[in-house]
């Protein structure tokens, strides 16, 4: 199940998205609304959610949340942006990543 975020996840809808692939969580992270989408097979599916709730692509990036160590990793085939100097799966500017990483605590640690 895909949810959008904009405040605090509940344990309820943590477990609900866990149970997709079980030990961790795909997530598109909206790095100007300070929002994501969580819980789907592909982070595509999760970034669709998002540009739905008015979001715009550009400003959407992927990442995963990994409860059990409270990481956050950032591969994902829709990094891949050349245009926006981001040429590998991996967001490479660290600037970037301290954003995403922000905005996914913000939603999963309380």
């Amino acid at each position: 199940m895909i949810y959008f975020l904009e405040q605090e996840a509940s344990p309820k809808q943590v477990a609900e998205m866990l149970k997709t692939l079980r030990s961790y969580i795909k997530l598109a992270v909206d790095i100007e609304r300070k929002v994501l989408a969580g819980g789907g097979v592909l982070h595509a599916d999760c970034e669709a959610v998002l540009l739905e709730n008015g979001s715009l692509q550009e400003d959407v990036w992927g990442a995963d949340w990994i409860p059990s160590t409270k990481e956050v990793t950032f591969e994902s085939l829709i990094n891949i942006r050349p245009r926006k100097n981001n040429f590998s799966i991996e967001v490479e500017s660290e600037e970037l990543r301290e954003k995403i990483e922000k905005i996914v605590r913000n939603i999963f640690e309380y």
